[in-house]
Parts: C-alpha cells; structure tokens; sequence
C-alpha cells in the first residue's frame, strides 16, 4: 500500500508540471520467421522514439507454431531486451490454442502456468528497465496493475478464440474458474482509480470481444459477461476509458461501445493493435490539456526494418 500511495505521489507530482506521457502498443507478432527477426529492430525504433513503456497485447506466435519451452524462452529473451519496459498480455495463441496437434498437443492450462513461470514470476515488468507491478493475489499472476501519470493501467488474461469458454454446450471449467477473478480485477481497478481521481484507465487484454454484436444483443460466446462490466464500469467512471485488444490483426481507433439504449459511450476509446502480417505499433500521446486526454498515431513497420 505504501508502495502504491508513492507512485500517486510522484506520478500527481508529474501531472502538476503539465507534461505529457507516450506509451506504445503491438500485438500478434511476431508470426513469422521475417518478424522474428524484425521485431527487435521494431522495439529499439520504439525506444528511440521516448516512449515510457510498450506493451504486447498476446500472440507472439501464429497459430499453427508449437508451443515449445524453447519459444518461450526465446520471446522471453526477446522482450526483455526492450531498452525500454516491456508488459506482456497472454493470447489465446500462447496458451489456450496449444492443445492443437499443430502446437504440440500441450495441456493449455500446462502452459498457461509455465508462462506464468517465464514472464509474471516477479512483480516487475519486462526490459532492461522495469515498471513496478500490482499483481493480483492469488493464481492469476497475469493480472496487474500499475499507475502511471494520470492513468490506471489494468492487464486482463482475456484470449480470443471465444475466451476458452469452448465450443460445446458445457462451458470450460478454466473459463468459469478465471472470469470471476477478471471481472473482480476490473471492478477493483475501476474503484481505485475513482477513490484517486485519476484521469482515465486503460484496459489491456487480447481478444477481440465483439463491440458490434454485444451492441445488438447477440454477444459472442465467452465475452458477454465481459463487456456488460465494461459498459457498466465506464458509464460509472468520470474520466477517460481506453480498451486496448489485438486478436482480429485490424489496426483501429474507435468507439464501439454503446449503452442500453443504443448510444455511444463517449468516454469509451478501444484501440486495436497491428497484427500480421500487417506489422507495426500504436503511439499513444497522453496530454491532460486535451479534454479526450489521449492522441493516437499509428506507424507500420515495413520488412527493411525502416
């Protein structure tokens, strides 16, 4: 508690000097032998462009490649060679598909726990530089939190491929197990970022969850419970909401939410990341003299690296 009542401090103390903050965003990638190979390339550009931290919204493998030890290993290697601190959310590539023959046959929640052993161990985030992390308590690691300037960073294990919540009429045991603690986590996260007055909150989880459908009334399966918290939450918060996904590979700046009459709710932004093989990043500017508090500019990564 102490821990965190400083970051206020320092970053309110921040906010008063009016300055501003960049973050950037990536996810699905890398796919490809080519983007293996130039994702690091695309993390230094990131670095010399003074942002404060990246983050990788899940899928750092197609989803034919085997989920091997020696991957996660090497993406491990990979982002924590960030120069600059590096937050990884979990895809539905990385760990709820693996049971595919493609992908080694592996027992998903086998691997969800060795990733668990790789990149949450400790309660800091990856790169040479490190981001202090609140993670939540008990199994579920992947769920953090971290303040910084006027904004509440929340991470969601939240996979596409319909949550693995399953195809058949009986919904997975894993997903009735983890959703109650994610929608605790972003109802914990929401309060506090009230109780602070803080300026907005950004969301990171990986899955596309289907604004259009949701908003029609036929909800994708997996997700319903998902979003209703998010409409809930956001319409409740006073400042700026960003939601922040990859999984559908369309890299886009919107505003998908609607309430239950139909309209937009206006302080709702979701963000979705670059994904193969279109190959790129998000900046996100944070500028509090901007009364939408966020400025978005999107860069793609061409093959020679430039």
């Amino acid at each position: 508690m102490k821990r965190w009542a400083a970051a206020l401090l320092l970053g309110w103390a921040t906010l008063a000097c009016g300055e501003t903050w960049r973050f950037a965003l990536i996810g699905d990638t890398p796919y490809s032998d080519l983007e293996r190979a130039e994702l690091p390339r695309m993390l230094d550009s990131i670095a010399d462009a003074s942002v404060d931290f990246v983050a990788h919204i899940g899928d750092f493998k197609n989803g034919r490649a085997r989920c091997d030890d020696s991957l996660y290993a090497d993406r491990l290697q990979v982002f924590s060679a960030s120069r600059v601190p590096l937050v990884y959310v979990p895809g539905d590539n990385d760990w709820s598909d693996c049971e595919r023959v493609s992908n080694g046959g592996y027992e998903p929640l086998e691997r969800l726990g060795k990733l668990r052993r790789f990149f949450w161990s400790e309660d800091f985030s990856l790169g040479q530089r490190k981001l202090t992390l609140d993670r939540q308590p008990g199994a579920y690691r992947e769920h953090s939190r971290f303040q910084h300037g006027p904004l509440l960073f929340v991470t969601l294990n939240l996979p596409g491929g319909g949550n693995n919540a399953g195809l058949a009429a009986e919904v997975r045991a894993e997903y009735l197990a983890r959703m109650p603690r994610v929608l605790e986590w972003i109802s914990e996260s929401f309060a506090l970022a009230r109780q602070h007055q803080l300026a907005g909150i950004v969301l990171l989880f990986q899955a596309n969850p289907g604004f259009p459908q949701f908003n029609q009334g036929v909800p994708k399966r997996g997700y319903q419970d998902f979003l209703e918290r998010l409409r809930e939450e956001s319409r409740a918060f006073p400042g700026q909401v960003l939601a922040v996904h990859g999984d559908t590979h369309i890299s886009r700046i919107d505003q998908p939410l609607r309430d239950d009459q139909g309209k937009t709710i206006r302080n709702f932004t979701r963000v979705e990341t670059f994904g193969y093989p279109a190959m790129g990043r998000t900046r996100v500017i944070v500028d509090t003299a901007n009364p939408r508090l966020f400025r978005f500019e999107t860069y793609p990564w061409a093959a020679t690296g430039r």
